[in-house]
């Protein structure tokens, strides 16, 4: 539908970091990054697929993995309810996406996580396909990368929540002790327990530009060491400096450099 002046609705976007109006079509053919400032706009698991896997390689699996609600749990609303309005918005069980494909001609088992289904929260479903894609890339040597954003553990999941680390930290253990190679990418936000597990035991860690990655929040931290926090704190660059994560890789240059990797490390 058209606005007063006759131009179409939508075309238009503000950048939510420097507010300048920039051409929509064109912030999607830069990857989604701000033409103006280079601001990584969040992306979700299909975009991210298409913007890493070659054209029509990637093939999705576990896609019969959904969630349950063993806990009957309900905050302001029934989590049952939750799911089912998430479901319907994403088109999908939950906040992952996993299957086999290939990354400039190397083959590839690669999951993305959904900031678009309750913030990529890691529940019961995450882990359980995040571990049936380790386990496939260690059964068929295979290299693996994941990309991470998300809120942290589920709430509404409780401690079966909070087992997914476990889980998907000693599946990677046995993958690693194998011989695996595991690429991670951090993104904005990687935070709570996925950083606490998986998101930060790769072989290699690369991160987007200015990605906030922490456990807990910059104000909880604040308050907890009651001092005031550096400049830039959590943020993908400092934590690069302090030796958490190996590179800042731009959005335009992960395709390529996940690629060197798997081919230096022989898979």
């Amino acid at each position: 539908m058209a606005n007063r002046s006759g131009v179409p609705e939508g075309l238009w976007m503000r950048c939510s970091n420097c507010e300048a109006m920039v051409y929509r079509k064109l912030i999607e053919r830069n990857l989604h990054v701000c033409t103006e400032c280079e601001h990584h706009f969040r992306v979700d698991a299909e975009t991210r697929i298409q913007q890493l896997c070659d054209p029509d390689s990637f093939e999705p699996r576990w896609l019969d993995v959904a969630p349950t609600d063993p806990l009957k749990f309900k905050d302001l609303r029934p989590y049952k309810d939750r799911l089912k309005g998430e479901q319907k918005k994403t088109g999908r069980n939950d906040a992952i996406v996993a299957g086999v494909g290939y990354i400039k001609g190397r083959r590839t088992v690669m999951a993305a996580m959904d900031s678009n289904f309750m913030m990529a929260s890691m529940g019961s479903v995450v882990g359980e396909v995040l571990t049936n894609a380790i386990e496939h890339a260690d059964e068929q040597d295979l290299p693996l990368v994941i990309v991470s954003c998300s809120g942290g553990a589920r709430m509404q999941e409780s401690t079966l929540s909070l087992m997914q680390m476990a889980k998907t930290s000693a599946a990677l253990g046995q993958f690693q002790d194998n011989g695996g190679l595991y690429v991670s990418v951090l993104t904005d936000p990687t935070t709570g327990g996925v950083t606490a597990s998986f998101a930060m035991l790769g072989d290699v860690i690369f991160a987007e530009p200015k990605a906030l990655i922490g456990f807990a929040g910059p104000r909880v931290i604040a308050n907890t060491v009651r001092q005031e926090l550096p400049d830039g704190f959590q943020r993908a660059e400092f934590l690069q400096d302090a030796g958490f994560v190996d590179r800042v890789v731009p959005r335009k240059d992960l395709r390529n450099e996940i690629g060197r990797i798997i081919d230096y490390a022989g898979k």
